[in-house]
């Protein structure tokens, strides 16, 4: 068995003239990830590895999320996560080491939403309402797969089990 995060950044800025992928977060969004991180632990999620995007969004988003784990995560960096389509993340899902059970991958919508519905066939009927609904910034999903090894992935074969947001953590 297998534990899948799927983390969409948290809220970013638009400076003018920042290209795209170098855009910052906005306060709010340094607090939202900080309170995903918190919220990852309180649900025992703590991954074994993560995949995060190249942008500077993503990378901010772990860098204040994962301090929380209380352990240093091993960490690859990822361009090609950069508004990479649900196939694409799909593949990257399936280079992850095998001697991660629980791997974290912080990417960009709307690939990270695309790749999670197609999981969310199954699970927690309102975790699955809420996905299908909106997928906003640093909204993280859990899905379960019964799989031996990540290459093994392949949806719909797998259980949304969680979807956190902001919101949910605040009420």
């Amino acid at each position: 068995m297998r534990r899948l995060l799927l983390l969409r950044h948290a809220k970013s800025d638009w400076p003018d003239g920042t290209d795209d992928a170098m855009r910052p977060l906005a306060d709010r969004g340094r607090r939202d990830a900080q309170e995903m991180g918190k919220a990852i632990v309180r649900a025992g999620f703590v991954p074994d590895f993560a995949m995060i995007s190249a942008a500077l969004r993503t990378r901010e988003t772990w860098d204040l999320a994962s301090p929380q784990f209380r352990k240093k995560i091993p960490a690859r960096e990822e361009n090609g996560l950069y508004a990479a389509t649900e196939r694409t993340i799909l593949e990257y899902v399936r280079t992850a080491p095998d001697d991660a059970e629980t791997l974290i991958l912080v990417g960009h919508n709307p690939g990270i939403e695309r790749l999670a519905r197609s999981f969310a066939k199954s699970g927690d009927p309102d975790a699955i309402r809420r996905l299908e609904k909106k997928y906003p910034t640093c909204g993280l999903a859990e899905i379960e797969l019964p799989v031996s090894a990540w290459k093994e992935t392949s949806p719909p074969v797998g259980r949304l089990e969680m979807f956190l947001t902001p919101k949910t953590l605040d009420g």
